[in-house]
């Protein structure tokens, strides 16, 4: 079944949700039940910015992460609670912040914003 047939409760098998991760979010990971990522920031003041970035993305689409808040880095762990696994909502949610927390301004072309600056004063993400 195509993943876009899907309920939005319906809950994907190991072997769909690996599937997907790779062809979609490939930083992403299947551990435990739950889609994942680490996130690697240069200390505590980016840590917090992703949190707070994560925080808004969750409270807006009302769909909750679990997260582990490191120095240095921020783990983020979707599960849909309500269906006991990993629904659409999963996905949709950790696209919409792997595309936030990820977004490199200075990458853009045709862009007026330059990024930060490649500066270890200025250091906010480890992009991968």
């Amino acid at each position: 079944m195509n993943w876009r047939e899907r309920k939005p409760e319906e809950v994907y098998s190991e072997a769909d949700i690996r599937k997907r991760l790779e062809e979609e979010l490939p930083h992403w990971y299947f551990e435990d039940g739950w889609i994942r990522r680490k996130y690697k920031t240069s200390g505590w003041k980016a840590t917090l910015m992703v949190v707070n970035t994560v925080g808004h993305l969750a409270e807006a689409a009302f769909h909750h992460p679990d997260l582990t808040v490191s120095y240095a880095f921020v783990i983020v762990k979707l599960m849909n609670h309500a269906a006991k696994g990993v629904t659409n909502k999963d996905f949709e949610l950790a696209r919409k912040i792997e595309e936030v927390v990820m977004w490199q301004p200075g990458k853009e072309e045709g862009s007026s914003l330059e990024g930060t600056p490649d500066d270890p004063r200025f250091k906010y993400l480890k992009y991968d």
